[in-house]
């Protein structure tokens, strides 16, 4: 059977808000050896054995504190990535982050991170308004590498987290995985809150509370100090 091609009238890329081709948003320049995506970041190539050498090669270095150090590294680069996205955003779209719908925004920066392999999510701000926000996490780069190791491995995506939001709501907020790819479930899910809430949920999930009643504390009022 033949298929008649539907022709799609595509705006030019520059005036085009969603750059979701392969060629509209890599740029390779194999002279210079770079890899850039469209909003000039550059990118690196990374295979599934490189993940795993890294997260394994810094146990071996630090032990326990391995987490902790992925945690920092994953802060820090999101903290420079609110930069970078403010930048691009308020260029591509002419408008202050603060001015733009919330979920718009969300959505915006992470697209371009779902591009580049880091998973895709959904975020739930049902509980916005109480100091706290749930991130849920779908083929995350880490625990897919890692596989099934009874434990959350995926604290560069809540230091990541912790670093963006803090940025863009210019105030410290902490983050958490509450469940993970790596402990059997099939996706993980992240609380992004105040130090307060998170030292809470640590708690919870050290006693063994899953992320179905750990939700179900806070959003009782629970993990907060009664004024």
């Amino acid at each position: 059977m033949t298929v008649t091609p539907i022709e799609l009238r595509l705006q030019p890329a520059a005036q085009r808000h969603n750059h979701y081709s392969r060629e509209d948003f890599y740029r390779f320049d194999r002279q210079q050896g770079s890899l850039l995506d469209w909003t000039g970041g550059r990118n690196v190539l990374v295979s599934e054995d490189f993940i795993l050498g890294l997260q394994q090669g810094l146990e071996e270095e630090v032990g326990d504190a391995s987490a902790s150090l992925m945690y920092t590294i994953g802060q820090e680069w999101g903290r420079n990535d609110a930069a970078h996205f403010s930048r691009w955003y308020e260029e591509e779209y002419q408008r202050k982050t603060k001015q733009s719908n919330l979920m718009f925004l969300l959505e915006t920066w992470w697209w371009p991170l779902t591009a580049q392999g880091w998973g895709r999510w959904e975020v739930d701000t049902e509980n916005r308004r109480q100091g706290f926000i749930f991130i849920s996490l779908f083929d995350s780069a880490v625990a897919r590498t890692l596989g099934d190791v009874g434990k959350p491995v995926c604290h560069l995506y809540a230091g990541l987290f912790a670093g963006f939001f803090s940025a863009m709501v210019e105030r410290q907020l902490n983050c958490i995985e509450i469940q993970c790819y790596s402990m059997g479930e099939s996706y993980c899910k992240f609380l992004l809150g105040s130090k307060e809430r998170i030292d809470a949920a640590a708690f919870w999930l050290n006693e063994g509370a899953s992320a179905n009643e750990i939700t179900q504390k806070l959003r009782s009022g629970e993990g907060v100090a009664k004024a």
